[in-house]
């Protein structure tokens, strides 16, 4: 595996090219995570004189067969701003070691994840019971969420249900990052409701937050939800 630089608007010196070489190991990171297929470092410089502190800004993009997991830093210099991306992605990848074999063990899987990983077996359904086969003739029956549906319906591709403990706004945008989405699904922890945090235009970042109806308590139809966007 090489790591891959390019410089967006801008040019990239050799010398920094072997910094790089020199600050990310390759064989360290690879302890961390066996399964990296690419390493991708990106410069890009802000013209703005008033931005000159951080006018440099390096972005490290770590592929494998898990999640992607970003790291970024903008910094007078370059070479700053690549130390401290680097830093960051060292703590997100020693974040997800940990979790990986301390949480679940070395490679075990749930139950209801053994179809998804071996083929030719059993589905599961969440309590890891076997879900009986459709018979061919059949009128095919699914349900979703609350909703029975015969013959055609709407198309889920898939539903997952995962227990989430509450958070705070600051930890679900790690945890966004840290798995490459540009949307996180948590828990907040000061108001104990749904939200959601996505990625905006540029580097913005955008929350959701969903209160319960007061009017279902009163027997009224329940509002709408709403969109990603704006």
């Amino acid at each position: 595996m090489d790591i891959v630089v390019k410089g967006r608007k801008t040019e990239v010196p050799e010398r920094f090219r072997k910094h790089v070489a020199e600050k990310l190991k390759l064989d360290k990171i690879q302890k961390l995570d066996g399964k990296v297929i690419s390493l991708d470092v990106e410069v890009s410089k802000e013209p703005n004189p008033r931005q000159a502190d951080r006018s440099d800004r390096v972005e490290i993009t770590l592929r494998s067969r898990g999640p992607v997991i970003r790291a970024e830093a903008s910094a007078s210099d370059p070479y700053a701003a690549l130390d401290l991306a680097a830093d960051k992605l060292e703590a997100r990848l020693r974040k997800q070691h940990d979790k990986r074999y301390t949480r679940r063990g070395a490679g075990r899987l749930t139950a209801a994840e053994v179809a998804d990983h071996v083929p030719g077996v059993a589905t599961l359904n969440g309590n890891g019971a076997a879900v009986p086969e459709e018979e061919p003739d059949a009128v095919p029956t699914k349900k979703i969420g609350s909703l029975e549906i015969k013959g055609e319906g709407p198309l889920v591709v898939r539903e997952k249900t995962h227990v989430a403990a509450p958070m705070t706004l600051d930890q679900a945008l790690y945890e966004m990052e840290l798995v490459g989405h540009d949307f996180y699904l948590f828990v907040d922890s000061e108001t104990k409701e749904p939200s959601v945090v996505y990625r905006r235009h540029a580097y913005d970042y955008g929350v959701i937050h969903l209160n319960t109806d007061p009017m279902v308590a009163q027997g009224q139809p329940p509002s709408t939800g709403g969109a990603l966007g704006g």
